[in-house]
């Protein structure tokens, strides 16, 4: 053992050890060290003397910080509905989910007995590259998608008819076209543009448009600066990503940034003014939910991280580490580890400061949200990183200042009076989870994986402290895990083999048992009775509602409610482990919005969900 390494990489919080597909503590490779200790400014050389100690990871015996839980949920319930507003189709939108649309379902939602509205990330994708679609991997967290900008709805748009064909046409798809939404869009947007900077902005949308452009400062004119360059680079097939541009290009304070931005000032305010939009229509959902008289409003969901080559690794390079990406170490589903390919904010930097960086991206989200989700929640300790140009299993797990983050959690949280969620799956750094409990964050609780030895965990076993869900954005609905659907999926895409594929369905028939067990033992009624594997939509709505009726009997303070599972989807929203082979982030709900109300199962899940959270 080199002794002095392996102290070198303790004092800037490098684990020695990794997990191993058998769930064995495994030595870290020198050379893993060496890596990591470059990728985070500390260079190894076997000379140098010790450096100065690592910052406070939050174990010295600080009181953990309490972030904001309202006095009515101390003794009430609630639900929401949970879904992804590009899946959203409806008779005006322009082929994807938009912020108007965001209105009328929280509308919908407060009438079905709702208290939330719960989506996906809302971050600003790279949008010169709209294939690049997962809201898990933004361009910039602290910067809204202007591709949810609902154009019909902004002060001083008329209709246009050369583009009326063009909207029609991505407003059938079935799938969302992130490219041709974002050609129309763009399209319009930029005309609008030019029409009132002829004609002159109403002025109380020119003195607001300033106001925000004053407010959010530097960021927004950096990543306004990125979006321009984006573009630019685009044309001169030189890409979107600034890890493929020029040398000079790849900083935001080079002389050749300086002297694009000054003749590009239009374009960089173009894309200001589009943040401002996204800014006004959120907004406009968000007093719509309030209105509706939802308590809580806006759950909005935060990614882990960011995209190694968008616009917050380019506005900021001095925040985040270069030379290594976030990823997961090797278990049963992955021996090899994962590589996520998300950029890291650097952890000496992360909680650094009046505007450290995760305040901005927390309060980025809580400006509008009643509650947020904190995607990895063990992103607050740890983070598993994985050197550049190494494979994932040549990794090591890195100290995060836990209390540091938890106390900008908890600040900004009473600040905004918003909830905060922590998705807290699988294997947790020990006692995270007890600081979690006493931080007043809530624990996120999935049917399917609330299981033990005996079977599924009966209802009243769930924490109150917790949000409580049946499926998520990676699961199919409850109708497709009863039919086995994702099983079938990960053999049809390679990523098991026929052999565990066989092993995976045996399991399943054992799991459909015990979870007819656990709703005859929750006492749902009307009592139910065991479909088979095979069962048609109709046979199988009477499973869906008893286990609705079962989730809606936790303890646990939020129930969400995804809106998939009410209007029996068949596709998933994405299943992870593909890429290519499935078209992840792009399917639309088989339902318009305006004829939710219409859907029978809905109305009955919402019937159920209602009686069993306002139950005494």
């Amino acid at each position: 053992m080199d002794t002095f390494l392996d102290r070198l990489a303790e004092q800037h919080g490098i684990h020695t050890t990794r997990p191993s597909p058998q769930n064995v503590e495994t030595p870290i490779e020198a050379e893993v060290k060496r890596k990591l200790l470059a990728a985070l400014g500390v260079p190894f050389d076997g000379l140098q003397s010790m450096p100065d100690p690592q910052q406070d990871t939050g174990d010295l015996g600080r009181a953990i910080p309490r972030s904001y839980v309202p006095d009515f949920l101390k003794n009430q319930k609630i639900w929401g509905v949970s879904l992804q507003l590009y899946e959203l189709r409806s008779d005006r939108n322009w082929g994807i989910g938009d912020f108007q649309d965001l209105v009328e379902l929280a509308r919908f939602g407060a009438e079905l007995g709702a208290d939330f509205i719960g989506l996906n990330p809302l971050h600003a994708p790279f949008l010169a590259d709209p294939e690049r679609c997962s809201p898990y991997e933004p361009s910039n967290r602290q910067m809204l998608n202007p591709l949810y900008i609902a154009v019909d709805k902004i002060s001083g748009f008329e209709s246009d008819p050369e583009l009326f064909p063009r909207v029609l046409g991505v407003r059938q798809s079935e799938l969302v076209d992130y490219q041709a939404v974002a050609d129309v869009k763009i399209t319009a947007l930029r005309r609008l543009w030019n029409s009132l900077r002829s004609s002159g902005f109403p002025q109380s949308d020119a003195a607001a448009f300033q106001d925000f452009v004053q407010e959010r400062g530097e960021p927004l004119r950096r990543h306004a600066l990125f979006e321009s360059l984006s573009f630019h680079m685009l044309k001169q097939a030189r890409g979107t990503g600034w890890k493929s541009w020029p040398v000079e290009y790849r900083r935001p304070d080079s002389a050749e940034v300086v002297q694009f931005a000054e003749a590009h000032r239009d374009e960089i305010k173009f894309h200001m003014w589009l943040q401002w939009l996204a800014h006004q229509q959120l907004g406009n959902a968000v007093a719509a939910a309030k209105e509706a008289g939802m308590r809580i409003g806006l759950y909005l969901d935060l990614a882990v991280g960011e995209a190694i080559d968008g616009s917050a690794t380019w506005s900021e390079p001095e925040v985040y580490i270069s030379e290594a990406t976030v990823g997961s170490p090797p278990d049963p589903f992955a021996p090899q580890g994962q590589d996520w390919h998300l950029a890291a904010i650097h952890p000496r930097k992360i909680a650094t400061g009046d505007h450290a960086p995760f305040k901005r991206m927390v309060e980025a989200a809580m400006r509008y949200a009643g509650a947020i989700r904190i995607d990895h929640a063990a992103a607050l300790r740890r983070l598993f990183l994985v050197p550049v140009d190494s494979a994932p299993d040549g990794g090591a797990y890195v100290n995060y200042p836990q209390l540091d983050l938890m106390q900008i959690l908890s600040t900004a949280s009473n600040k905004f009076r918003c909830v905060v969620i922590g998705e807290d799956l699988g294997v947790l750094p020990e006692g995270l989870q007890d600081d979690l409990v006493e931080g007043q964050i809530l624990s996120y609780k999935i049917l399917s994986y609330e299981r033990d030895e005996e079977g599924f965990k009966p209802a009243d076993s769930y924490p109150q402290l917790s949000l409580a869900c049946i499926s998520t954005h990676d699961h199919q609905t409850l109708t497709g895990w009863w039919r086995g659907a994702d099983i079938v999926a990960r053999e049809e895409h390679g990523i098991v083999s026929p052999e565990i594929s066989a092993q995976h369905e045996e399991e399943r028939e054992s799991e459909r048992e015990e979870l007819t067990g656990a709703l005859k033992q929750a006492a749902v009624d009307p009592p139910i009775r065991q479909p088979s594997a095979r069962a048609d939509d109709a046979k199988l709505e009477e499973l869906v509602i008893s286990a609705h009726r079962f989730i809606a009997k936790a303890p646990s303070l939020m129930v969400a409610v995804r809106l998939a599972d009410m209007t029996g989807e068949k596709q998933p929203t994405n299943i992870p482990g593909t890429r290519d082979t499935y078209p992840n982030w792009k399917p639309k709900l088989s339902v318009k919005i305006e004829n939710l109300k219409d859907v029978e199962l809905l109305v009955n899940i919402a019937q159920a969900v209602n009686e069993e959270r306002n139950a005494e």
